[in-house]
């Protein structure tokens, strides 16, 4: 019932906001603007994650296969050093995230807030924040519409479409898992060659792809990644057992952050299960000092895709850069770009988003929106990792 209530008095708010916004702008593309950012979000635009994950069809899960991308993914044989790993920038105890501005890939050493460089390096750090895996498998993922895994927008990007393309992508990179020996044209290739002179690879490729002539191969190799990243899923939050119909799972106060939440605009890009429009935004995020180079985004007009919100008590820091150490922070950030400051020279107003620049986000919300957004935490996924990974290096690399 209080549900109800709370989505019946947003509903208002949005109509007299929407009324007020037509009569104060008038007409005119700026005017379409506003009337836009006006427009209320009501819980109906948010939801709970589904129980169940979508699979390719040409990529179904079995157990073996699950089994073959765990190891993969902890296993630095992938890199062109053999030093780094999937899971040396997407760590179990971080949500599969990582604590650190922008990742260091290759020639790196340590783990955490310790990892560092070894000397002599000539290697940039990460161009990005390392994003979580946990949860890609919704992707995408938006209400009432239709879902096609294949189809799901991957990276800060939007570069690569599904996870199985998405997994082949960091060995291909040179600062991520490539390094300087080898062409981004013959990498794969040259992991391919590596694993199939491993004997227990060969064994494990056969049982995860049954009946494969040459089970040993790029496509397998990012069909198993994918296989068992879906398996990382973390799809019960007190605030999915709210909208599945338990009105006690979140408090008061929360019930309360979720209003603010809707009110001050969030939700315009923040939507759907995944808490994702999946579309590209530019806001003028501060850009890493880890790199020399400004970082244009997608389109070189400093536009990136907009991020889940789910976990984020694991996965700080936060925007692509990684500038945010704490959710204060980034809503503080929105407050200011409303207010008209542009945080990034790099980034002109012209550019800007009116979702953004036209939140009402104002101090006084940012503790009730912040308790919101820890409703939709959850440590029950899978951190399991392996004591060995058959080349024998190093679990999780350096």
């Amino acid at each position: 019932m209080l549900r109800r209530v709370i989505e019946v008095l947003v509903k208002i708010n949005a109509w007299l906001i929407v009324a007020v916004t037509a009569i104060s702008c008038g007409g005119g593309q700026e005017g379409s603007a506003k009337k836009e950012a006006a427009r209320m979000e009501t819980i109906a635009d948010l939801g709970a994650l589904p129980v169940t994950v979508a699979h390719p069809a040409d990529n179904p899960s079995i157990p073996q296969k699950v089994e073959l991308g765990r190891l993969l993914f902890f296993d630095p044989v992938l890199s062109g050093n053999k030093d780094v790993a999937c899971a040396t920038c997407h760590q179990p105890e971080f949500n599969y995230a990582e604590f650190l501005e922008t990742s260091i890939g290759v020639n790196g050493i340590g783990r955490g807030q310790g990892r560092r460089f070894t000397d002599p390096n000539d290697m940039p750090f990460v161009k990005r924040n390392s994003q979580s895996v946990l949860n890609t498998a919704f992707n995408g993922l938006r209400n009432d519409e239709p879902y096609d895994p294949t189809a799901a927008p991957m990276f800060w990007d939007m570069r690569a479409k599904g996870l199985e393309q998405q997994a082949l992508e960091p060995i291909r990179t040179l600062e991520e898992m490539r390094g300087n020996g080898f062409h981004e044209n013959n990498i794969l290739g040259e992991v391919v060659d590596r694993l199939t002179k491993i004997p227990a690879y060969r064994q494990l490729f056969s049982k995860a792809f049954p009946g494969d002539a040459s089970p040993v191969s790029q496509r397998n190799l990012s069909y198993a990644l994918a296989a068992y990243e879906r398996t990382l899923v973390a799809t019960n939050t007190r605030f999915d057992q709210y909208m599945r119909g338990d009105s006690n799972a979140l408090s008061t106060g929360e019930k309360e952050g979720m209003n603010a939440f809707l009110v001050t605009g969030c939700a315009k890009c923040h939507s759907g299960p995944m808490f994702s429009d999946f579309k590209l935004h530019t806001l003028g995020v501060p850009d890493t000092e880890n790199r020399r180079e400004s970082d244009t985004g997608a389109d070189r007009n400093y536009a990136f895709r907009t991020p889940s919100l789910r976990n984020l008590r694991y996965t700080a820091p936060y925007m692509h850069s990684g500038k945010f150490t704490t959710l204060d922070q980034v809503l503080m950030f929105y407050e200011d770009i409303a207010g008209g400051k542009l945080p990034n020279p790099q980034v002109h107003a012209r550019q800007m988003d009116p979702l953004a620049t036209h939140m009402d986000v104002n101090f006084k919300d940012i503790s009730r929106i912040v308790e919101f957004l820890n409703t939709l935490n959850d440590d029950s996924f899978d951190k399991a990792i392996p004591e060995s990974v058959p080349s024998g290096l190093p679990v999780m690399g350096r």
